[in-house]
């Protein structure tokens, strides 16, 4: 099996483990259940260019990035220098991740709060907005039509705004006709590979009335202000900022 495959492979056994557990009405008891929602792609559309900061400890191509990463003050940093929301990685066997790591991240700060995860059911989706979620990210790659469309709607109905990922051409076909943002993402799920012209390869085939972000293998002032031109409305960075702390010099003149 590729990565992708594993970490899917993975997560079912995961998620089978949760509806043990877990109910919904469960989450629904959660006192950030009736809470209401920030809005990612306002904040984005907001920002003119905007920046969703990432919080993750590590990857399968990136290794270890910032292990000893404090969930609180990196977040508080973020929102201190310009960032537009925070996806926070709650994969915690490939990325070293929890969903603690939300309500950890929303009791410190406002900004619209991305759970970025490989959800695969809408039990996921309960357990993000118990946690203190604004929005969810949807993967193509790992979603037929149907549950991309089903996953979308269930999350719209539990107030959480949904990014969805496409990485091949062919994915485009799956995008939800309500989702909220879309993401090009830069890297090969499958090969690990990344290539920022990736993005500019597809976004003259994206639907127009959707704002678009580009994710990963973002580094510099020169590929944000190369993406704005290309028409994108923001960019979703992680490993660039956390091993080198300088989003306020990305953002600065946005």
């Amino acid at each position: 099996m590729n990565v992708l495959e594993q970490i899917v492979a993975n997560k079912r056994r995961e998620v089978a483990l949760l509806q043990q557990d877990f109910s919904v009405d469960y989450f629904r008891e959660s006192e950030n259940f009736s809470r209401e929602s920030v809005s990612l792609k306002q904040s984005i559309i907001n920002s003119g260019f905007g920046i969703i900061a990432e919080i993750k400890r590590k990857s399968p191509s990136g290794g270890d990035i910032k292990t000893g990463l404090n969930v609180a003050e990196q977040a508080l940093f973020y929102e201190q220098n310009g960032a537009s929301g925070i996806s926070i990685l709650t994969d915690s066997d490939y990325f070293g991740g929890s969903i603690n790591d939300i309500t950890t991240a929303r009791n410190k700060v406002s900004l619209p709060l991305l759970r970025k995860e490989f959800i695969i059911d809408e039990i996921q989706l309960y357990e993000a907005k118990a946690a203190g979620a604004d929005a969810v990210l949807l993967i193509a790659a790992v979603l037929n039509h149907d549950e991309a469309n089903f996953l979308t709607l269930t999350a719209h109905t539990l107030g959480l705004e949904v990014l969805f990922e496409i990485h091949t051409e062919q994915e485009i076909d799956l995008i939800p006709m309500h989702a909220d943002l879309v993401a090009v993402n830069n890297r090969d799920l499958k090969a690990q590979q990344t290539s920022l012209q990736h993005s500019f390869n597809l976004i003259g085939q994206l639907p127009k009335h959707i704002p678009v972000i580009s994710a990963s293998g973002i580094k510099t002032r020169e590929d944000i202000e190369t993406l704005r031109k290309a028409g994108f409305s923001g960019a979703l960075i992680g490993e660039s900022i956390l091993r080198e702390g300088h989003l306020a010099e990305l953002t600065r003149k946005l």
